[in-house]
């Protein structure tokens, strides 16, 4: 399945001492990484589940809207 290409929001959390990443398109839809890239990663495959899971629900999945505006 070719995956859309959703915006990701990605930041350090000292908390957890972890790169954390949340897809703001996708409700929920977030994961981490103990590196920049290895976060990325596992983004890349929770992005398939999560719309795996979708389509098993049968829920819209979001097209993806492109840059997002932050104030």
């Amino acid at each position: 399945m070719k995956i859309p290409k959703y915006g990701v929001v990605i930041y350090w959390s000292q908390e957890d001492n972890s790169f954390v990443t949340e897809v703001p398109e996708l409700p929920g839809c977030m994961s981490d990484g103990a590196t920049y890239q290895e976060a990325l990663a596992n983004t890349e495959v929770i992005i398939g589940e999560w719309i795996e899971t979708a389509i098993e629900l049968g829920r819209d999945i979001p097209k993806p809207k492109g840059r997002l505006m932050y104030a």
